[in-house]
């Protein structure tokens, strides 16, 4: 299924955005450090007074090497954690204060976004397309969307729902897959691919919002999961909410009371109307479609609000599943590999360091998960992060922490919850100057 639709002004790159708005900070005397990761919450008494900054200079098996630095604590009145989707702060503190209790479980997507250059004549600047469907399977949520911007250049976007059941299912390989449909392979042929990137995306809605305040410290934007699912709109919601938690510490010097001001918020309303649209799509595509349209022509308001369920939790084993219906052919538009994908991405890790990405048992990977899923780590990270090895030693996971380009999948995905996402060194990771 497709939509088209034209829409007027300028589309821009969000990380163009981001330093602009970084530069306007700097001249009202607020204090930027960019290049330095917040490793971990500062706590005292049961309340955040602050972040830690990671140290800079171990060497990869955690000893300080001959260039290192401690990281920082850096105290503050208020912390707001404005991290995006899947915010290693933010996910730390959640555990903290139970910040979920009550609420359903946050589920997410995998996002790709390309910038393209294209031969003179193709582009209609201000156009945007959108998809569902096709190369997923019915059985997963997805879509895409194409944006026309100017000077012949578009942006390529494809999201699959990070809740699929099939181990076997590659999100990357349906993306280069979905660029290679009629329509698409006639828009790109010809062009050169400038940008990629790959993101986890919040999907839970209003449901699975957890609790935005907690002492000393409120959570915004995708950290908080205020993503617009429908619509794929996560920037305008951001911007508000950092507003809003600006305007409620200005004025109550405190964060207790955020929560209810950003339900009662237009933020909030928006939210709720679109709250039962992404969890219908887990009866299938069309089922999906028939309650989206229902939700969209009731305005939401309808008397239930539809339940979500973890993401890894939702994979099957190998033996309660057939072949992963696939529709994939040889893929001639760039990148044709997921190291290609890595390369233009820009991303750089010092090989050095300690690997961030943390495994809490490998033999996990090794014995059980070999046997029971395949290892889908291999196929759900879209930068070949995870590799598993047969050599002299036996069967071990390798982890080629340098490619990472800091989507969050395996923190979300891995079937049996052992991966974690933490901050490599300051300034590591990949560069979406472009995106």
């Amino acid at each position: 299924m497709r939509t088209r639709k034209r829409l007027r002004g300028r589309r821009i790159s969000l990380g163009a955005l981001c330093r602009w708005l970084g530069a306007q900070a700097e001249a009202l005397g607020v204090e930027v450090f960019p290049g330095f990761a917040g490793a971990g919450p500062l706590l005292e008494d049961r309340q955040v007074i602050g972040v830690r900054v990671g140290d800079m200079g171990r060497e990869r098996d955690g000893e300080p090497g001959p260039n290192f630095a401690p990281g920082v604590d850096i105290h503050a009145g208020i912390t707001i954690l404005a991290e995006g989707c899947r915010g290693s702060l933010s996910k730390q503190l959640i555990a903290e204060f139970a910040l979920d209790e009550g609420r359903e479980p946050q589920t997410y997507g995998l996002g790709f976004k390309e910038l393209w250059q294209l031969p003179p004549g193709r582009v209609k600047p201000g156009q945007v397309e959108h998809t569902v469907g096709w190369p997923l399977p019915s059985s997963v949520y997805g879509g895409s969307f194409v944006y026309h911007l100017d000077d012949d250049r578009v942006y390529i976007g494809f999201v699959a729902g990070l809740d699929y059941a099939h181990p076997d299912f590659k999100p990357f390989e349906a993306f280069q897959q979905f660029k290679h449909h009629p329509t698409m392979r006639a828009l790109l042929d010809g062009g050169e691919i400038l940008s990629s990137g790959a993101r986890a995306i919040v999907e839970g809605g209003l449901q699975s919002l957890p609790r935005l305040e907690m002492p000393g410290a409120i959570l915004v934007g995708d950290a908080a999961g205020t993503l617009n699912v429908p619509k794929i709109k996560g920037v305008h919601m951001a911007l508000r909410s950092g507003m809003l938690a600006a305007d409620h510490y200005a004025a109550h010097g405190k964060s207790t009371g955020f929560d209810a001001a950003w339900h009662a918020s237009a933020s909030a309303r928006e939210l709720r109307r679109v709250r039962n649209i992404r969890p219908g799509f887990r009866w299938g595509l069309w089922p999906g479609i028939a309650n989206a349209a229902l939700e969209t022509v009731t305005f939401g308001k309808l008397p239930w609000t539809l339940s979500h369920h973890e993401d890894w939790r939702a994979m099957l084993r190998r033996d309660q599943t057939g072949e992963v219906p696939e529709d994939f052919h040889d893929r001639t538009l760039a990148p044709r590999d997921r190291l290609a994908s890595v390369y233009f991405a820009q991303t750089a890790h010092d090989e050095s360091q300690p690997v961030h990405l943390k495994v809490h048992d490998t033999s996990i990977c090794v014995e059980r998960c070999t046997a029971e899923y395949g290892n889908p780590c291999t196929r759900f990270c879209p930068a070949g992060v995870y590799e598993m090895v047969d050599d002299a030693e036996g069967r071990r996971l390798q982890i080629n922490a340098a490619n990472c380009v800091h989507c969050k999948a395996c923190d979300i995905k891995d079937p049996y919850a052992i991966i974690t996402w933490t901050v490599p060194e300051g300034g590591s990771g990949p560069n979406y100057s472009l995106l």
